[in-house]
């Protein structure tokens, strides 16, 4: 199951536009600039994980609904082959796959995660980001920076991080290697 951006964004404003919100509205109550939004919304702009988890729960469905149309519909149990994650490759080169995704009434959203060693990241401030909820990064391979607020570390295979995800975070891969890593998202 794969997604195209434009009917992601074609969803979004038809979800928007069923809720009788304004772009101006719907933009505050996602947090992200009215222009941001309108780029999104016309399939001009990439969007974040973060973002559509917001959105999901705005319209009270699950994010995987606004990614493909299709509403989860498994409760017992999904099982999702090596290799076929739903793919979220939707933040800054970091390359999501949604591991849980036709399993429905999900309280939390696991993702293999694949961040990318970007030479001129290297020795600049790391762009952060918040969102709702609490987050739990497991490192499979590859070594990680991550700031929490004023936190730095560096994690390594094997390593674990939980948080607050609504305090603000960044992480980039080090150490001349891409990371993969295990993220689950947190319902508040």
């Amino acid at each position: 199951m794969d997604y195209n951006i434009k009917e992601v964004a074609q969803r979004l404003k038809g979800l928007r536009m069923s809720c009788d919100l304004s772009v101006e509205e719907f933009s505050g109550l996602t947090g992200i600039a009215v222009s941001d939004y309108e780029k999104i919304e016309n399939g001009e702009k990439d969007f974040s994980v973060s973002f559509l988890y917001k959105c999901a729960e705005i319209f009270q469905i699950d994010m995987v609904e606004i990614l493909t149309g299709v509403a989860p519909k498994l409760s017992n149990f999904s099982v999702v082959r090596k290799g076929r994650g739903l793919p979220v490759a939707r933040r800054d080169r970091f390359e999501y796959h949604h591991l849980a995704f036709m399993f429905k009434n999900k309280r939390i959203e696991p993702l293999l995660v694949v961040a990318p060693y970007i030479e001129e990241e290297q020795g600049k401030p790391i762009k952060m980001s918040v969102h709702e909820g609490q987050e739990w990064d497991y490192i499979i391979k590859g070594k990680l920076r991550i700031i929490i607020e004023d936190h730095e570390v560096i994690l390594e295979e094997g390593d674990s991080v939980y948080y607050d995800s609504g305090k603000s975070h960044g992480m980039i891969a080090v150490d001349g290697a891409d990371c993969e890593f295990l993220a689950v998202l947190i319902d508040k």
